[in-house]
């Protein structure tokens, strides 16, 4: 019955209004006023509980519990309380993730990662007494990197690198009950919609598998170095894997994150030239947002090979703009995992195609129709990444000092972040909206909502 008389109020006096331009919907998406000036309007009019529930956000306009839905494709049930509940969480799980990735930088500038010459899946207790660290100590001094490279170190000196590992894991630990504990809550409490329950549980489960990856990375630098008078130090494939599945575990609780906080916009809402100008950006943003991770990717292979202490020189590495024995190994792909000289070519060739590439999403953004967050976040993936340029040019001429490592790692992941959020503001609309929905989603946006359907349920009677 409610649907016929809305029906009947449609049929009558929408006939006589004008097309939706770039009025109301393109205001909301902008943060405008468009449907926050008809907050709660449906609610004043149909009892709660008989129109579904709504997001509590529109494109950033707050609307209140329990109002018309708008066809936004929500991942948590719940209401408004459960919407900000669960982006909150995992915006913290998010931020202590990128956190993990910083000390993981810091732990291996500082030559800490192979302090700890074991591994148990539910960590332990660190040294406690002056015999229990003595034991600790003799053990990392059977070590390969013991012999090779800190021979004759301190206790205090490998109680200092042995903390740094020790608080690395478990911080990783710690991680795992701040995500797994608040997931069952949520889902004790109903929250959690299938579609959110089935990403979370794949994330959770490659938390935990990066914990062995960390092991299994760890566990190469204990082994004797492959050539006589070589270093020991961990794979370089191995590192590279470590941070790749840190990256992808990062960004995927990133977007879903800012996915429950922002459910994806109903294309009905948007003006033609809005959805034209996200999707051409969307065509070059995903692309570049790869070449950001394969660029920071490539720097492991310069971390794992120590190239960033060679050719300490800029623009030029030595003498020469592509230096000599770059393609010496044999065969000939070892090289771009194993060469010096090439990982480290291979990292400046990336990097410069990243800030050329970044530019170039800049200039196509310009007189583009796009929603006001994603034109200030091009804005600042350019001059992020500008920074970042920066900061690995100064790494490598002061010899890679531990805090130009650190910050050049942060900023790899600060853009990394910065192309993951412009890439979800630009996502493709949700297309999933009933017919019920985007005529309630027009009668919203009508300043004769009222007047209409109080004139079809009087018509009626």
């Amino acid at each position: 019955m409610l649907r016929r008389l809305i029906k009947n109020a449609v049929d009558r006096n929408l006939a006589r209004r004008s097309p939706l331009g770039t009025g109301a919907g393109y205001a909301a998406f902008h943060g405008g006023n468009g449907l926050s000036q008809h907050k709660g309007l449906a609610e004043r009019i149909v009892p709660r509980g008989v129109l579904p529930r709504a997001p509590y956000k529109l494109f950033g306009c707050p609307l209140s519990t329990g109002a018309v839905s708008l066809g936004t494709k929500e991942l948590v049930s719940g209401g408004n309380v459960a919407q900000k509940a669960v982006s909150r969480w995992l915006y913290v799980c998010s931020g202590w993730v990128f956190g993990m990735v910083v000390l993981g930088g810091m732990t291996r500038l500082t030559r800490s990662g192979l302090s700890m010459t074991d591994w148990k899946f539910t960590g332990s207790l660190p040294p406690l007494s002056a015999e229990e660290w003595e034991k600790e100590f003799d053990k990392y001094r059977q070590s390969p990197e013991y012999r090779t490279v800190n021979k004759g170190m301190s206790l205090d000196e490998f109680k200092f690198i042995y903390w740094m590992e020790y608080a690395h894991r478990m911080s990783g630990r710690a991680l795992g009950v701040v995500f797994a504990l608040p997931f069952g809550y949520f889902l004790v409490k109903g929250y959690i919609t299938r579609e959110l329950g089935a990403r979370l549980g794949v994330l959770l489960a490659m938390g935990a598998g990066q914990g062995l990856v960390g092991w299994w990375m760890v566990k190469s630098g204990l082994e004797e170095p492959a050539t006589e008078g070589g270093h020991a130090r961990v794979s370089p494939y191995r590192l590279a894997t470590h941070l790749a599945s840190a990256f992808v575990i990062y960004s995927g609780l990133l977007w879903t994150a800012l996915s429950v906080a922002s459910p994806s916009p109903p294309s009905p809402h948007l003006p033609q030239v809005v959805l034209q100008s996200m999707a051409r950006m969307r065509r070059l943003v995903l692309p570049v947002s790869g070449l950001v991770g394969l660029t920071a990717l490539s720097g492991a292979f310069v971390a794992g090979n120590d190239a960033g202490r060679a050719f300490n020189t800029f623009p030029k590495m030595g003498d020469d703009w592509i230096p000599e024995g770059i393609l010496a190994l044999q065969p000939t792909i070892k090289n771009f995992f194993e060469n010096t000289a090439t990982v480290q070519f291979n990292h400046r060739v990336l990097a410069t195609t990243t800030l050329l590439s970044i530019g170039a999403v800049w200039l196509a953004s310009r007189g583009l129709a796009l929603p006001g967050p994603a034109s200030k976040l091009i804005t600042g993936a350019v001059h992020m990444t500008l920074l970042q340029v920066s900061l690995g040019v100064y790494a490598l001429l002061s010899y890679v000092p531990v805090h130009a490592g650190v910050a050049h790692q942060a900023g790899a992941l600060t853009l990394f972040t910065i192309m993951v959020a412009l890439a979800h503001t630009l996502r493709r609309p949700f297309r999933g909206v009933t017919e019920t929905t985007r005529l309630m989603n027009r009668l919203g946006q009508s300043k004769y909502f009222l007047r209409c359907l109080s004139f079809s349920i009087v018509s009626n009677a």
